[in-house]
Formats: structure tokens, sequence, C-alpha cells
């Protein structure tokens, strides 16, 4: 875990720069530059655009009685869309472009879900609980307030 936020946090970035640099030489630092706002404004107005398009997703399958689960996720890949595209350079400008995708979204989507459901594990009633796992018994008792027959 710590190594995968050292490569995000440094590994990224320095590519990124080596990248823009690289764009800057092949070309100029007018148009490197120009196409970093470009990207960082039409992504913001894409991600915008979608995320309102996604929230109204989410209230029509809540008010259809079902969990938005499907809405939520896209919600979330366009947030971080909105985010990457936002960030100058290259690689977050494509990976940013992709998530604005359904059909990468789906993709990305599919392999999320089946990763937090083999995370998951659900017990019926009649399965054996896990031996580590501590069942407490509680009850609870209504005790009334002090303060209720008081009236002050």
């Amino acid at each position: 875990m710590l190594l995968r936020l050292f490569l995000l946090f440094t590994l990224i970035p320095l590519v990124e720069l080596c990248l823009l640099l690289l764009l800057a030489n092949v070309t100029n630092w007018w148009f490197t530059l120009g196409l970093v706002v470009l990207t960082g404004v039409v992504g913001a107005w894409l991600a915008r655009r979608q995320g309102l398009r996604c929230w109204r997703r989410v209230h029509e399958t809540m008010a259809a009685g079902r969990l938005p689960a499907d809405p939520l996720m896209d919600g979330l890949m366009i947030l971080v869309a909105g985010a990457l595209l936002v960030t100058p350079g290259v690689l977050t400008d494509l990976v940013g472009f992709a998530l604005l995708t359904p059909p990468f979204r789906r993709v990305v989507k599919d392999r999320l879900k089946r990763r937090f459901q083999a995370q998951i594990n659900i017990i019926t009633p009649g399965d054996q609980p896990h031996p580590h796992d501590e069942i407490i018994e509680t009850k609870i008792i209504d005790v009334p307030s002090e303060d209720a027959g008081d009236g002050k």
C-alpha cells in the first residue's frame, strides 16, 4: 500500500512532467500550455455535464425503489475523471477522458464489482459463524429520564 502511494504521488507526476517537457520540445511551450488549459476546461465541462446526468439517474433509480449502486459508481468515476482532467498532464488526461466514456466506465465498474464481491462474506441464519467472530447478546432497557416528569 505504501509503495502504491509512493508511485502515485512521485512517479506519476515525474512521468507527466517528462511527457509535458517532451511535448513542448516537439511542438512549442505555447501549444503545450494551451493543450493543458484546453483539456482542463473541456474535461471540467464534460465531467460536470455527465455528473448532472448521473445525479438524475441516481434520483430516478431511488424513486423506482431500487438501490442506485451503478449510478453511484458511475458518479464516483466521473468525479475521478474530472479531477484527473483538471490535473495538468498527458496520462492523467487520457485516463480522465477514458473514464468519461460509458464503455470504459462499464469495464472498470465490472472489474470493481468482481473485486468487491470477492471480499464480501454473506452469512445466512443456518451458517456457522467464523471461529474468530464473537457474538455479543444485548438487551435494550428503556429507562425514563429524570427530567421527563418534572415539567421544567
